[in-house]
């Protein structure tokens, strides 16, 4: 991090702020004291001023406990971003964040000194973690923001400024919250209107829900996809990679990412775009997308008994996503025995039962052999999946292991995702362990 003196952090963060003997400036922060390194500030953000002891003891420049933590970090992570000369991306959307984001660090560290937030570092806490892990040297800073309500991507663009944005696809995320598809895309938005002049966005080709938003002759407007200005001309996905063929701003390359599945293929024509925004060569793209690391439950693939396969993406779910990761799951199969594990999608608001019914239609379609649907508004699955031969319910994750124990067979491919809620890992590390499996 870039140096902060512990004097300007007590004029930042109103609070109490312990500092150690000797000390004058914090050179790193973090939330967690298990994470301390010498010299670092700890946060003592969500009631965590119980460990600010156990901070100090391993290193820690200060304590602090702020008397309003959302305050304090958008205090702390603009004052860091305020004495950069990085560039920063902002990657928002209904679905793929993570993902975009992921690929993007991964194409820009081999040419530029690149910061990258953390698995879903994307709220008040998250945005501001990321942005002070700036370093005097950082060149580009790929920051995810996440929204629920109006206003919170505008107030997380006024704590990073930043200079390029992603927008990944708009779909049904946070209904419970927004209402309408409409009111999503104008949340996403918001990051347009905080671009400064210059700036330049990328955006997913022909989404007409952005197309009021994007009335600025003073950004760049990248569009990926069909029809845009960075488009596949092929897919070609591998055992262990995928070779895309890549039309981008006049320029055509061969890229082998190590990702294999469609949607992320989409996910990496957003990077792509953004890639091109700041200025980096398609040809040279390669080096870094050989070298991706997606963040953790997020297509995480692991052997099973007698030759089957786990696809672990159980971070997060929506309708669209859903319906990505199933088609994914039959194309990982290749004609293995498909077993869908699908938990509840949350924050779907009054139309929560009819997406459920319509995750299960598209289960039937992509061909799917076996649904096991866990939890209360997983049952919907069930009405709509009226083509997959064999359909199984159960109330929770637990009590749906022992079905797990009596449907599965060696070879089966299975793919495990649902909303965070549900807390799905618990079920994708059982099968992992072969306490299921019966191995």
């Amino acid at each position: 991090m870039i140096a902060l003196a512990l004097t300007e952090v007590a004029r930042l963060c109103p609070g109490r702020l312990q500092i150690a003997p000797g000390a004058t400036e914090a050179t790193g922060l973090e939330i967690d004291s298990r994470r301390i390194r010498p010299g670092d500030l700890f946060v003592a953000v969500r009631g965590g001023v119980a460990f600010a002891g156990d901070a100090l003891e391993r290193g820690a420049a200060a304590a602090l406990e702020p008397l309003d933590d959302h305050a304090a970090m958008a205090a702390l992570g603009r004052a860091v971003r305020d004495r950069s000369q990085a560039r920063v991306v902002a990657v928002t959307g209904s679905t793929g964040k993570t993902s975009t984001k992921d690929i993007l660090a991964a194409l820009c560290r081999p040419h530029l000194r690149t910061v990258a937030a953390e698995q879903s570092h994307n709220n008040e806490i998250g945005l501001p973690l990321t942005l002070t892990r700036i370093e005097p040297d950082t060149e580009v800073v790929v920051a995810e923001m996440g929204t629920r309500g109006l206003g919170q991507v505008r107030e997380l663009c006024r704590i990073a400024r930043p200079d390029v944005a992603v927008i990944t696809r708009i779909g049904p995320a946070h209904l419970e919250l927004f209402g309408t598809v409409e009111r999503v895309a104008e949340a996403e938005a918001e990051v347009v209107a905080e671009l400064p002049s210059g700036g330049a966005v990328c955006v997913p080709a022909g989404e007409r829900l952005l197309e009021p938003y994007l009335r600025r002759d003073d950004l760049r407007v990248i569009a990926y996809g069909e029809g845009g200005d960075v488009e596949l001309a092929s897919f070609e996905a591998g055992e262990h990679d995928a070779r895309l063929r890549v039309r981008a701003l006049g320029e055509e390359a061969e890229i082998t990412f190590n990702i294999r599945s469609r949607h992320n293929a989409t996910n990496a024509l957003a990077a792509l775009a953004a890639y091109r925004a700041l200025g980096l060569p398609l040809a040279e793209a390669w080096h870094g997308a050989s070298q991706v690391s997606l963040s953790r439950f997020r297509e995480e693939e692991i052997a099973l008994p007698g030759g089957g396969l786990l696809i672990n993406d159980a971070y997060n779910a929506n309708p669209v996503s859903m319906a990505a990761a199933l088609d994914h799951l039959v194309e990982r199969a290749r004609g293995r025995r498909c077993v869908a594990v699908l938990g509840d999608m949350a924050e779907l608001g009054p139309g929560a039962s009819a997406y459920h019914g319509e995750v299960g239609r598209a289960a039937a379609r992509a061909g799917v052999d076996v649904l096991v649907a866990l939890g209360p508004l997983a049952r919907g699955y069930l009405e709509g999946a009226e083509g997959v031969p064999v359909r199984h319910w159960a109330p929770t994750p637990t009590e749906g292991l022992p079905v797990l124990h009596g449907t599965l067979r060696p070879g089966d491919c299975v793919l495990v995702k649902g909303s965070r809620s549900m807390g799905l890992e618990t079920v994708a590390e059982a099968l992992a362990s072969a306490s299921v499996a019966g191995r």
